[in-house]
């Protein structure tokens, strides 16, 4: 009985998380997309948070992050500064933005998850100083999106957060944007938007100058207590795990200490896929429901 309810709610949460906002990604693919795995703790966030589902947000609903908004100029000039360290991953060491990668976007860590980088906190003292003021910014960056680039369509797996950008460096111009839910936002220097990741969206630099951004994780604000205290341990619990360094003198969490092996696959995966298509998604789809009946099947059993 217990095992039939925990399969219900991941069942409800999966089509919950495939039917939020007007645009979606075709249901095989929102079936096998990293936020269906976390689709009923996304479920459980977006259920109790004390602001309302929606793509954007106004500033007003996270003042604490004004003193980012007003320290702009002074957050770009170390920004700049950083151009040789404003990098794709090294060592396949970054699973949460590998595919990004691809596409020539980089990035610096400031912070992951309340573990500020020491390479931040050399390289950028005032930049880490202002963040470490702000409790509920979890996880900071600086983003690079390069002239031509263009980030597909896509959802972020976890819910417990609300994304902030801040535009730095920015062609400020229309035709560098990004689409959040069908609604488009181009960068401007100087000015902050809010928006829920977990909503379809993607990005494109269709300019001849390279965009950089601030670009932060804020806590999502819950309506209980008890639901905040969740929401926290979750991002210290498993999002953590995901953190990447920027250099040798940086921690790297536990799921990306395995990513360089499951690129390994992942890249066999790519070259079957070359070769044959239609064998290649068969394996892809094997595997997946092969995972989920090693998750459900003893829960069953028990």
């Amino acid at each position: 009985m217990v095992a039939l309810i925990i399969i219900g709610i991941f069942v409800i949460s999966v089509i919950y998380a495939h039917s939020r906002g007007k645009v979606k990604q075709k249901f095989s693919r929102q079936l096998f997309d990293h936020s269906t795995f976390m689709a009923p703790v996304n479920m459980f966030m977006t259920g109790f948070s004390a602001i309302p589902s929606q793509p954007y947000y106004d500033e007003k609903e996270f003042p604490e992050l004004k003193n980012l908004t007003d320290n702009w100029q002074v957050i770009r000039e170390e920004a700049l500064r950083l151009q040789d360290h404003i990098k794709a991953s090294q060592s396949h060491n970054d699973a949460g933005f590998n595919t990004f990668f691809k596409r020539g976007w980089k990035r610096f860590y400031l912070k992951w998850y309340d573990d500020a980088h020491p390479s931040a906190r050399t390289l950028c003292p005032v930049t880490s100083e202002l963040l470490e003021k702000i409790p509920s910014v979890k996880a900071a960056m600086f983003a690079e999106l390069p002239a031509g680039s263009h980030l597909g369509k896509h959802r972020d797996p976890y819910a417990g957060s609300v994304r902030y950008h801040l535009g730095l460096s920015t062609p400020n111009d229309d035709n560098c944007l990004i689409d959040v839910d069908g609604e488009p936002h181009s960068w401007r220097d100087g000015q902050a938007v809010f928006f829920d990741e977990t909503y379809v969206h993607w990005a494109q630099n269709k300019t001849d100058k390279t965009r950089i951004i601030l670009f932060c994780d804020v806590e999502r604000p819950m309506k209980y207590r008890w639901a905040q205290a969740v929401n926290r341990w979750v991002g210290s619990a498993l999002m953590s795990a995901a953190s990447s360094p920027n250099d040798e003198n940086d921690r790297t969490g536990g799921i990306n200490r395995i990513f360089k092996y499951v690129n390994s696959i992942r890249d066999a995966g790519q070259n079957l896929k070359k070769r044959n298509r239609k064998l290649y998604y068969w394996v892809k789809h094997g595997l997946i429901v092969a995972i989920f009946a090693l998750i459900i099947i003893p829960s069953v059993i028990l």
